[in-house]
């Protein structure tokens, strides 16, 4: 076709298959068990994956960019539209059809490689669409500078993918807290257990799909050790069934005062 719009599709679709494959090795390494080496496991390894994966789609919009850019400085055409748009329509219905499976898998397992790649194929949605108008628009006009620009147009949008992927993975590994909204229903969870007389050192992080809490609550200095751990077991479950992939740390300190009756 001589179009450099449906060429950086072609290379967009090309890094996501590689992206796919990283994913497809994070997953499974960070699925593997603590070890010796690894004792908080390997749930990072997704975190790394999804930082790679940001890297790939950057080196190519810088790709697609440099090759628009020289057909702006140069005389060319665009033919065969009739396939390109065929082929572009294809490859947004194929894209939407699979990045909502991935979404799907992303939340059910809080995975973010699998989020990732959910990402960056519904962006391919949106991109796909974009070169299919502007391949109909060189059709109607025959204003083949249009290709160029359109390809410049989707390289922003993969930027910008990039970039939130990015500060995503980067959050990750800087060991960032949870969302506010999951700081806020452990708060509700401790709050439903009249035992626990006061808490602090909440702390807490992402690593792959996996969610680690650490915090320290206060109970009545009486209370036996048994006691202590029964309350300690249900408060770890609670947090487990409305958090999934929680690991949960509950430390136990003697309070000062008795406990209300």
């Amino acid at each position: 076709m001589g179009s450099v719009a449906v060429i950086s599709e072609a290379i967009h679709s090309g890094i996501d298959l590689l992206a796919a494959v990283v994913a497809y090795i994070a997953v499974r390494k960070a699925d593997q068990p603590a070890d010796d080496d690894h004792p908080f496991g390997h749930g990072k390894f997704e975190n790394i994956s999804g930082f790679f994966e940001a890297l790939l789609i950057f080196g190519a919009a810088g790709l697609i960019i440099y090759e628009a850019v020289k057909k702006l400085f140069h005389s060319f055409d665009v033919e065969n539209l009739d396939w390109g748009v065929g082929v572009m329509a294809v490859s947004a219905m194929v894209n939407f059809i699979v990045s909502r499976i991935l979404f799907s898998s992303a939340k059910k397992h809080g995975s973010l490689a699998i989020e990732a790649d959910a990402m960056h194929l519904w962006t391919d949605v949106f991109t796909s669409l974009g070169v299919m108008l502007g391949l109909l628009l060189i059709r109607l006009t025959g204003w083949d500078i249009l290709d160029p620009v359109i390809a410049i147009l989707v390289a922003g949008l993969i930027l910008k993918a990039s970039l939130d992927l990015t500060m995503r993975s980067i959050a990750d590994l800087a060991d960032k807290k949870l969302p506010d909204n999951e700081i806020e229903t452990i708060h509700s969870i401790i709050g439903r257990y009249p035992d626990v007389m006061g808490y602090h050192k909440l702390r807490t992080r992402k690593s792959g799909s996996r969610r680690e809490i650490d915090i320290h609550i206060k109970i009545d200095k009486n209370t036996t050790i048994a006691q202590a751990h029964g309350l300690c077991f249900r408060i770890e479950n609670a947090i487990k069934s409305e958090l999934p992939g929680a690991y949960v740390t509950i430390h136990e300190e003697p309070a000062q005062s008795e406990p209300p009756a």
